[in-house]
């Protein structure tokens, strides 16, 4: 069992005080090692990838006349950034609660992947505003090799994505699912400057600018990206509840241990890798404090044995029976 607080609060009802206890159990659960780890490895092996596609792009696109490449230089370059930051994040969320944040230091992570969608958000207006000037500006075609170039690194961004996703999928990380999402929205740039590339080169003279079309169609691509990974960022940060559906399975496996009368509220926040439940629990008004007090374990052990993300768990008992 975890640590215990136990508080009792006298209630008056029908011309007698009624006990009515309030058990809170305090469980110093934090993020695992192996979860925290895979959230780490797979931050370390995007970073290595996405420089050194970042460096190929660029040179490609330098020698190969495509802006379009250009551009998924720049895309992959910010990929780099978020990455090295989200890596601090995680680690500046896995530190344990001190007396200044006593629910640990979980939000930091949300603050990354908001840094992450705003970054996207740079770096889609820095490629939208070059794709018009050169829109504007003639130029020569892009070089039919580039495009060889593209098919590499869409292939390997996207095999990078599922990875990463999979990982934060795993680890209940949002952070970690925008990163991944990150290295998609690399892809898609990619595979539109392949297209736009394919266009000009197909299309021949007067076509050039299918590959600065590609560029700008790239940046509303990421823009969107950047808005899907913000909005759980943001949510996250002010509390809302996220997922109501975990908030039912929660309430479920709450009423189902013994002793356990009604589940009254259950208010789930998440605090980076792990969550924090708020529960009011009806009990028998005729049992006692430590009676009250196994069934809050109770339904704690029940509740964490099925969802371990959960790092606190506190349970306000209430007296069935006696009005509130």
């Amino acid at each position: 069992m975890g640590i215990c607080r136990i508080f009792a609060e006298l209630k008056y009802n029908r011309g007698a005080f009624c006990l009515n206890p309030i058990i809170i159990p305090i469980m110093e659960h934090a993020p695992t090692k192996p979860a925290s780890a895979a959230g780490l490895k797979t931050t370390l092996t995007g970073i290595v990838v996405s420089s050194v596609l970042a460096v190929i792009k660029a040179l490609g696109g330098i020698f190969g006349n495509s802006y379009a490449l250009i551009a998924d230089a720049i895309e992959s370059t910010t990929d780099i950034v978020t990455s090295a930051l989200l890596y601090v994040g995680i680690k500046w969320s896995l530190k344990p609660a001190d007396e200044g944040h006593p629910y640990g230091h979980g939000k930091a992570e949300a603050l990354i992947a908001l840094g992450i969608a705003l970054a996207l958000c740079g770096a889609a207006g820095v490629i939208a505003a070059e794709s018009i000037h050169n829109i504007r500006t003639p130029h020569a075609s892009p070089k039919a090799w580039t495009l060889i170039i593209l098919v590499v690194v869409i292939l390997t961004k996207e095999l990078l994505y599922r990875y990463v996703l999979k990982t934060g999928e795993e680890i209940n990380s949002g952070a970690v699912k925008a990163d991944a999402f990150h290295h998609r929205s690399d892809a898609i740039t990619s595979a539109a400057a392949f297209i736009g590339i394919a266009i000009g080169l197909v299309g021949g003279p007067g076509y050039e600018v299918a590959d600065d079309w590609a560029a700008l169609l790239a940046a509303v691509i990421i823009v969107i990206n950047a808005y899907l990974i913000a909005r759980p960022a943001i949510g996250e940060l002010l509390d809302e509840e996220l997922d109501p559906q975990l908030n039912g399975q929660v309430k479920k496996l709450a009423a189902e241990v013994p002793g356990v009368e009604f589940i009254e509220k259950c208010y789930i926040r998440k605090m980076g890798l792990m969550s924090h439940a708020d529960m009011h629990v009806w009990v028998n008004k005729s049992l006692t404090v430590e009676q009250g007090h196994d069934i809050a374990h109770a339904v704690q052990d029940h509740i964490q044995a099925t969802f371990p993300q959960f790092a606190y768990i506190h349970i306000h008992i209430e007296p069935a029976g006696v009005a509130q």
